[in-house]
Parts: C-alpha cells; structure tokens; sequence
C-alpha cells in the first residue's frame, strides 16, 4: 500500500483526489436540484418528498458521504496550496497572466470561500431550523420563510453566482486532471462544463428569485 500513499500525497495524486471528489460532489447536486424543484409543486408534496428523505435510513449514510467527499476536496485543496506556498513563500515581482484563464479560473478561491460560506448557513438554517419556528414537518413553510427576506433570497442567489463560476473552471479542470485533454474532447468537456454551471446555478437561483420577489413565498 506504499505506492498509493506515495501518489496521493503526490502533486498529481491530490489533483486526482480533488477532482474526483469534485465530481461526486457534481453528481449530488442533480438529484438535489430535482428534489428542490417539487417546492413548485406546493407545499403538501414538498413536505412528503422532506419528510420521505428524513425517515429514510439510508439519509444519514449519504449525508455523512457528502460531508466526507467536501472535506476531501477542501481539504487537500488547501493542503496542496500551502505545499505550494511552503515551496515559494515569495510572490513573483511580476506575474504574466496566463492565455486561456476565464473569471471562473481565476475566482476559485474567493468563490470556494463564498460557497463555503454559503453551505454553513444553508444547512443551518433548513435542515436545523436554525431561526425558525417551523418544524422538520413542515421544511416547505420554512423555506418559504426564510426566502420572504430579500436579504436572504439576495444572499441566496449571490453564492449560487459563485457556486456556477467555481463549477465552470472545476468541471473541465477535473476531467483534464484524470488526463481526458484531447483536441477532440476538450472544447465538447469544456461547453458540457459551462451548460452544467449555468443550468444548475440558474435553477437552484430561480427558487428564490420565484419566491421572494416573484410572490411564490405569499
């Protein structure tokens, strides 16, 4: 088992380790989408697709999946970045911006940050009612509190911009990573990346955009 501690502490063992698990993460976030979406549908189906979820047994596995996989991807993100830094604590007196780089590449950071922000408040605040009256049975009612506040729902949409940046540099950045970087394939990966960000960013934003100013929460 030697080798496989020697690649993964390797600069190109963590890129893989941060990839993959960004893309797992990416997985996730479809089937969340959808189950988000039936909060158009009302508030009696919203609240049995909630409460579905609560008692099924298998909820805490994936939950503590998803906590395991979003450690992994910060965690060595940050650990390779202070390799990095150890390495040259200097900065360069100059620095060439590199041909190619979008405002997603060049964002990662701020926007890991935002996104992290973002998941802290968000789990707080739905699935531990934190500042709610409303109890686990009734998730719809206090979403829809929650998105009632412009200062929320504003707040909601911002890190959702962040999260569809980060997703349109890290989608094609994780499948160049594990090597797929062809002519071929690359420009196909790299508009495949952009659509998901766009979609899934877009979507999750229209929930409370629909809700707070579009009267959805009334």
């Amino acid at each position: 088992m030697r080798w496989l501690f020697d690649f993964l502490n390797s600069s190109i063992g963590k890129k893989v380790t941060v990839g993959l698990a960004g893309l797992f993460l990416c997985g996730f976030l479809v089937p969340h989408l959808c189950g988000n979406l039936i909060l158009f549908m009302g508030m009696a189906p919203f609240n049995a697709y909630a409460h579905f979820l609560q008692k099924n047994p298998l909820t805490p596995l994936a939950e503590l999946g998803l906590l395991a996989l979003f450690l992994l991807h910060a965690i060595v993100t940050l650990y390779a970045r202070w390799q990095n830094w150890q390495a040259r604590p200097m900065a360069y007196e100059m620095v060439v911006s590199k041909g190619g780089r979008t405002i997603g590449s060049r964002t990662m950071t701020y926007t890991a940050f935002l996104v992290l922000g973002f998941l802290i408040i968000h789990v707080a605040c739905f699935k531990y009612g934190w500042g709610s009256e409303f109890k686990d049975e009734e998730l719809f009612q206090r979403v829809m509190d929650f998105f009632k506040s412009p200062w929320y729902a504003g707040f909601y949409v911002l890190a959702l911009a962040g999260l569809g940046l980060h997703l349109s540099h890290g989608f094609e950045s994780a499948f160049q990573t594990l090597g797929v970087d062809h002519p071929k394939y690359t420009p196909l990966i790299k508009t495949v990346g952009l659509l998901f960000a766009i979609t899934v960013a877009g979507t999750f934003a229209a929930i409370p955009i629909w809700a707070c100013f579009l009267g959805g929460a009334r």
